[in-house]
């Protein structure tokens, strides 16, 4: 892998239409332990527990606290303050991304998720997090990266899910192709290459992979959405968990 990509494997694995059991991980830096990937866990709720005393005729009924909101968001490796992030910065439903801009089903899923944030305005962000699973993709994730300089991360991200057909073939990205692409969103090209070089670019590959591991991540595209992940893949499911937390913050 050439050093833009932050020292990322890239290995033969896809979208959601195949399978990857193992996420790329960064050169020299030990995977923390993944947890056992399941269905989904909901917020601990604890239930209210009554406890009559009486004393002088006194009566007090005692109310066990319960879990926060958000406890379910604070798991390890899904919170990164380098991620790309576009929505209210105080919206309460927060979506994590890891994305693969080579992945077809992350391109057929990305219009889904502006519409869902377009229907509760300033109530959702969505940040991004980066694992290029398919050939060839890590030196484009280090041009997404790199683009953040020139201010225009958005409409390079969106500008190569939109023309995929032109730059990947047989799930293999064509990093040539790609940049063509971003020429024509205004980028300087001279700028994002000395950018892609940048460290700065390859940490944050590199720790967008190692969590990528610690979450148990091995498809694209994956989403949490305050914190929670689907019980199975589909439109509806991801439509049904935004709105639910959504209902659960206001």
């Amino acid at each position: 892998m050439q050093a833009a990509s932050g020292g990322v494997r890239t290995e033969s694995t896809m979208s959601r239409k195949s399978s990857n059991p193992t996420p790329p991980t960064p050169a020299q830096a030990p995977a923390p332990p993944a947890p056992a990937r399941g269905g989904r866990r909901g917020l601990l709720v604890a239930a209210a527990a009554a406890a009559l005393l009486v004393a002088g005729g006194a009566t007090l009924l005692y109310l066990a606290p319960s879990a926060g909101p958000d406890a379910a968001a604070q798991r390890p490796g899904l919170e990164s303050g380098h991620a790309p992030t576009v929505g209210d910065a105080g919206a309460k439903v927060h979506i994590v991304e890891f994305l693969d801009p080579a992945c077809e089903t992350c391109a057929t899923f990305y219009p889904l998720v502006k519409q869902m944030m377009a229907e509760h305005p300033g109530r959702i962000r969505l940040s991004v997090r980066h694992v290029p699973f398919h050939p060839g993709s890590g030196p484009v994730v280090a041009m997404l990266e790199a683009s953040r300089k020139q201010g225009k991360y958005w409409q390079a991200l969106e500008a190569l899910l939109a023309s995929q057909g032109l730059w990947v073939t047989n799930h293999v990205a064509d990093p040539a192709m790609a940049r063509q692409v971003l020429a024509g969103v205004g980028l300087n090209l001279e700028q994002l290459a000395a950018d892609m070089a940048a460290p700065e670019v390859a940490e944050r590959m590199a720790k967008d992979s190692r969590d990528a591991v610690a979450l148990d991540v091995s498809k694209t595209p994956e989403y949490f959405v305050n914190g929670r992940q689907m019980q199975s893949f589909g439109r509806q499911q991801l439509q049904s968990l935004i709105r639910d937390a959504v209902q659960r913050a206001y």
